[in-house]
């Protein structure tokens, strides 16, 4: 069965920098869009990022956007989310996702979800 496995998450302070990581189980995934979704206690789950098959077409939330950068690997089977001067409102588990969509346009919604990663971020 097709598997995401995220890494990466933990406790920083406000202010600093985590790398999360999504490793696909099959390379059908170097076909798919990838992203991640958040969602905090008491919130609901929202859109963070994606990125599409090729690398080449991204989109952030307004929250994100000029903080996290989304990328994925030279195989495309792994995506990563480059998080920079975390706030504690970035607190949250993040789940990476993945969905096939055509050309560089990216989907609407997410067939495939890991189990999410926390990250905590202390002010």
């Amino acid at each position: 069965q097709a598997q995401l496995v995220e890494s990466g998450g933990g406790l920083v302070q406000a202010g600093d920098s985590l790398r999360l990581s999504c490793a696909a189980s099959e390379r059908t995934f170097s076909s798919y869009a990838m992203g991640w979704f958040r969602q905090a206690p008491g919130k609901e789950r929202e859109f963070v990022a994606a990125v599409s098959w090729s690398g080449r077409s991204t989109a952030y939330a307004d929250s994100v956007k000029g903080r996290f950068t989304i990328s994925r690997d030279i195989a495309k089977i792994t995506v990563y989310l480059q998080m920079n001067s975390l706030k504690p409102e970035d607190t949250a588990v993040y789940s990476c996702v993945a969905a096939f969509s055509r050309g560089e346009r990216l989907p609407p919604s997410y067939d495939y979800w890991g189990q999410g990663t926390q990250v905590t971020v202390s002010s």
